[in-house]
This record gives C-alpha cells, structure tokens and sequence, in this order.
C-alpha cells in the first residue's frame, strides 16, 4: 500500500521537525514555511491532510485554511490546525474558516497519530466542518 502525503506548515523548522519525525513512517511528509508555500504545495501534491500553524509570516494558518477550503481544487483535503495557542475563540475562529481539527501543542505522537486516522476515515463524511474532539 502507497504511503499517504502529509503537508506540514509551520514558520519553525524544528516544529516541522518534530511533527515530521513524529510521523515520517507511516506517511510522506511534505513541509512548507509558510501559508503562500502551503497553497503552493496543496495544490501541486494534493496531500491526504494538512497540519497548519496558525500563527506565521506572509499568509498565517487562519488565511491559508480559508484560501485552501476556498479553492475547488483543494476544498475537500483535511486541514487540521496544530497550535500552542488553545483558546475557544482561536478554534471557533479556526472552525469558522473551514479547520477540520484543532490540536494543542505540546501532543504526543501518539495523539497526534489518533487524530490523523479520526480525520482521514470522516474527510468524507463532514468536508469543510470542524469535527468534535
């Protein structure tokens, strides 16, 4: 079975890093420094899900999802934002620009690999809506 691609974006590269060792055997991971560099990569790689930062230079997380599920191309791939930041307002706001998960650093690989699968069997069934936790 072919490996799925997995698209990282995040301004930090050891955050890349980190998530990108979390995951690099079950998955291809492909990683971009920013938002512009992610619409780029969404829409060159078609990956299975993207896990987005919000808060990043030239396009930040919130911007790039919306441009993403905006886009009839890439509508339908999972954007699951990955961020220290865990307000209710920051993921209502993250729901409201089409975010199918919301995860709160610091995680563990082993979460993080639950949501993976959690979001890729609904990606289907619940395009463009934030999925409960």
């Amino acid at each position: 079975m072919e490996k799925q691609k997995i698209l990282i974006v995040d301004d930090e590269q050891g955050g890349r890093l980190t998530v990108s060792r979390m995951l690099e055997y079950e998955y291809i991971v492909l990683e971009a420094a920013d938002g512009e560099q992610a619409l780029v990569i969404a829409k060159e790689e078609r990956p299975s899900v993207i896990l987005m930062d919000l808060m990043m230079p030239k396009l930040d997380g919130y911007a790039a999802c919306l441009s993403i599920k905006s886009d009839q191309e890439t509508r339908r791939i999972p954007v699951v934002m990955l961020t220290a930041i865990g307000h209710e307002l920051n993921k209502k706001f993250a729901e409201e620009m089409g975010a199918d998960g919301y995860i709160t650093k610091p995680f563990t690989r082993e979460s993080l690999r639950e949501e993976l699968r959690r979001i890729m069997l609904s990606a289907g069934e619940n395009v463009g809506g934030m999925h409960s936790e």
